[in-house]
């Protein structure tokens, strides 16, 4: 078989659908350089900044590393921004979303709310809430998501700090997205992330 020959999917069959399983369980070993070329195409996004999107990302998991973070949150830090090209609006959700199926919850919900609570630092600069991400307050992981954003993304704007290149994180993202998805081992054993 070289491909379906179902138009609609309620039409297809065992074979067929055990057929396309192993195209996308195939697909997904490319993941992590997906991953790679789509951080190194931050390189030429989002104009105004002292670095470029890509050494912000690389800077954010850099100090993560540097305060001994642990490898998902170093992780996290390293592709918080990766939607910014696509989802200019919504990139934090876009982030989490990439993330979800490999770390813990608690990473994941960071990383979906890291806009909110960026805006801490600037958006009343333009007339916005600063105080908005006081609804969390008492989530969980409120101060986990504060202390991302105090420590490694508003301060990563730096082009004097010493980063390291995408290659030192490369072995990280090779390891967490080549791990078998939902694997209650990382993400816990609920499917549903709450925000």
């Amino acid at each position: 078989m070289k491909t379906v020959s179902f138009r609609q999917m309620r039409d297809g069959t065992r074979e067929e659908y055990e057929f396309l399983t192993a195209y996308e369980e195939e697909y997904a070993k490319g993941l992590p350089d997906r991953i790679l070329n789509a951080l190194r195409q931050l390189a030429n996004t989002l104009s105004g900044y002292q670095v470029s999107r890509l050494e912000h990302s690389l800077q954010s998991a850099t100090r993560a590393e540097a305060d001994g973070a642990d490898k998902e949150m170093i992780l996290a830090a390293l592709i918080h921004d990766i939607g910014d090209d696509l989802a200019p609006y919504n990139h934090s959700q876009y982030a989490a979303s990439i993330l979800r199926p490999y770390v813990r919850p608690e990473v994941t919900w960071v990383i979906n709310q890291h806009g909110v609570f960026q805006n801490y630092y600037y958006i009343h600069h333009l007339g916005g809430d600063r105080y908005e991400r006081e609804v969390l307050k008492n989530h969980p992981w409120y101060q986990s998501c504060v202390d991302f954003c105090e420590k490694w993304d508003q301060s990563s704007f730096d082009p004097d700090y010493p980063t390291k290149p995408l290659e030192h994180f490369e072995p990280l993202v090779r390891e967490i997205f080549t791990r078998k998805a939902f694997d209650p081992q990382y993400v816990g054993t609920k499917a549903v992330v709450k925000s």
